[in-house]
């Protein structure tokens, strides 16, 4: 946890927010926004059993509903009044606490909670039907998504900190990786790598291999070895103090053949053109055009569908840099750019991950500088 000052600027920042759309409260399920407003961090989210209700008012502090064996870590947090039940309950799993302390809260007013694009409700879903039998529950207007989107200094340096400790291991992958060596052992010694470093945990690590780039960015390992030729590609997010890394490196085992290296080289300008336009003022829409006339001449993307995204409490959050998406750029907001492209006329891709800060003038990189040419495993 951070500094109690830290939640207490972040809290008066959402009620800001809250009292321009006349919201009386609101109601949070979700992991990355509770641990927003109080630092609570554990992993007994993976635990699908419980909900955990975290309601903010108005003024003052947010009060937690949750169940028994959360509220010693809970006391902890800046959050005072803490409210229990003894989970699970078949009957009634903290739903009738909850509803009395929103009645408490907000009165007649208006209650929000979060309903847009990587937002979901936390909570039985026939419980959250009962629930709005009683409580006229609506949308939080964007309000947690927009606070969260401007990072303050601390949330930040917590992701400075977790892209340093990926950098670290990414530059150990040599000794780990050379043709004839398995993908999904690679895989294995790569997040053992980002443990030794300093990671708390690796939530995500995908990748791929192949001659001609790689036909995903989202797969497992497979037992398949490396091969002389092949293209190496790590996608990690490693976690340090509750926040996320999120970058790739492509590495060549041996000598990368041409069409792989002119691809690389691409997402190198690719990179290099999206960061002369991120900026203030500018909107992820002009971000994601810049990159894209580089990869694809300006036909609209890959398949993939974005050039990047937002990073923070969550592998991926906030805006999306596609030609729809018009966020305007400000100072503080934590960023990728990732742009894609295609291998040997469409035979594999390649793509290319880097994080940043959005500052006053422009940007600065979180991640590592990568390399101009791919890294090479040669042991």
């Amino acid at each position: 946890m951070f500094e109690t000052s830290e939640y207490l600027t972040r809290i008066k920042g959402v009620q800001t927010r809250m009292a321009s759309h006349d919201l009386s409260a609101l109601l949070l399920t979700q992991e990355a926004d509770i641990r927003y407003l109080t630092g609570y961090l554990t992993r007994f989210w993976e635990s699908p059993t419980r909900p955990w209700f975290l309601v903010l008012p108005a003024s003052g502090l947010p009060i937690a509903v949750i169940p028994t064996i959360g509220a010693a870590l809970m006391g902890c947090t800046i959050v005072e009044d803490i409210r229990t039940w003894s989970a699970p309950d078949y009957s009634d799993d903290g739903i009738s606490l909850l509803r009395d302390t929103l009645h408490e809260l907000a009165g007649t007013g208006r209650i929000g909670t979060p309903l847009g694009i990587e937002s979901h409700l936390r909570m039985p879903l026939g419980d959250w039907i009962r629930l709005s039998k009683d409580v006229k529950i609506g949308s939080d207007m964007q309000v947690m998504r927009d606070a969260r989107m401007v990072k303050t200094p601390c949330e930040v340096e917590a992701v400075r900190e977790a892209c340093q400790i990926a950098g670290r291991a990414f530059a150990r992958v040599p000794e780990k990786a050379c043709a004839g060596t398995a993908l999904s052992n690679v895989f294995r010694s790569f997040q053992m790598l980002c443990l030794e470093e300093g990671a708390d945990w690796v939530p995500y690590l995908a990748g791929g291999k192949g001659s001609n780039g790689y036909d995903d960015v989202i797969s497992p390992a497979s037992d398949d070895p490396l091969q002389v030729g092949e293209i190496l590609m790590l996608d990690t997010g490693v976690i340090r103090q509750g926040y996320f890394s999120d970058f790739d490196r492509n590495y060549s085992v041996g000598t990368p053949r041409d069409a792989a290296a002119r691809a690389y080289a691409k997402l190198m300008d690719a990179m290099r053109a999206g960061e002369a336009v991120l900026k203030p003022g500018n909107t992820a829409a002009d971000i994601f055009h810049a990159m894209d006339k580089v990869c694809t001449g300006g036909a609209g993307g890959q398949s993939a569908g974005r050039l990047g995204h937002g990073l923070g409490l969550q592998l991926t959050e906030g805006l999306s840099f596609i030609a729809e998406d018009h966020t305007v750029l400000e100072a503080g907001m934590v960023i990728t750019l990732e742009p894609g492209v295609s291998v040997s006329g469409g035979a594999g891709l390649m793509v290319h991950e880097d994080d940043y800060v959005i500052t006053d003038t422009g940007w600065e990189r979180l991640s590592p500088m990568p390399s101009e040419q791919m890294m090479r495993l040669d042991k």
